[in-house]
C-alpha cells in the first residue's frame, strides 16, 4: 500500500487544516509564510509515496481545482500523480473539480514547487473553498475519493 502525505495550512480557521486534520493521523501543516514553508517542508521525512497538499481558495466555492504544475524563478515542475483519476475519484463522490495548468502565484505555489521537488513529482495541490463554503461531507469523500484514486 501507498504511504500517503496530507498536507495543509495550519489557522483554526483555514479549511485546508480542518480537512487533513480530520482524513488521516498522516498529515502535517505548514507555516503560513514563504520562509516557514520552505523549513517545514524540509523537515519532513522523505518516505512518503504520494503527497497531497491541500490549500484554501476564496474564489471557490462549490468545487475543487487540481493545480498540475508550481513555477519558481521560470522553471515549472510538473505533477507525476494520475490527475484524472483523482478527478474521477471526486466526481464518483459528487464533487466538482477541474484539472489546471496554469500554476497560482502565492503561498500555495511555493509549498507545491518544494514537495514537487521533495517527492520527485510524486504530490499534488488541491485547492478547495474556504471555511465559509467548505461542505463537512466532503471530509469522508476525499478520504474514500484519495484512497481509490491511489490503488
Amino acid at each position: 500500500m501507498k504511504k500517503k502525505l496530507f498536507v495543509g495550512f495550519k489557522g483554526k480557521n483555514n479549511s485546508s487544516s480542518m480537512l487533513v486534520s480530520s482524513i488521516s493521523s498522516e498529515h502535517f501543516l505548514l507555516t503560513n509564510s514563504f520562509e516557514g514553508v520552505r523549513k517545514d517542508i524540509d523537515e519532513l521525512f522523505e518516505d512518503y509515496d504520494e503527497v497531497y497538499l491541500f490549500g484554501a481558495d476564496k474564489n471557490l466555492s462549490d468545487s475543487f481545482r487540481i493545480e498540475r504544475l508550481a513555477e519558481k524563478g521560470g522553471k515549472r515542475l510538473k505533477s507525476k500523480l494520475d490527475l484524472e483519476k483523482v478527478k474521477e475519484q471526486f466526481a464518483s463522490f459528487m464533487i466538482k473539480a477541474e484539472i489546471l495548468n496554469t500554476p497560482t502565484k502565492y503561498l500555495c505555489n511555493d509549498a507545491y514547487w518544494y514537495l514537487l521537488e521533495k517527492y520527485k513529482g510524486n504530490a499534488v495541490l488541491i485547492h478547495i473553498p474556504t471555511v465559509k463554503n467548505f461542505k463537512e461531507e466532503w471530509i469522508s469523500d476525499v478520504k474514500k475519493a484519495i484512497k481509490s484514486a491511489s490503488k
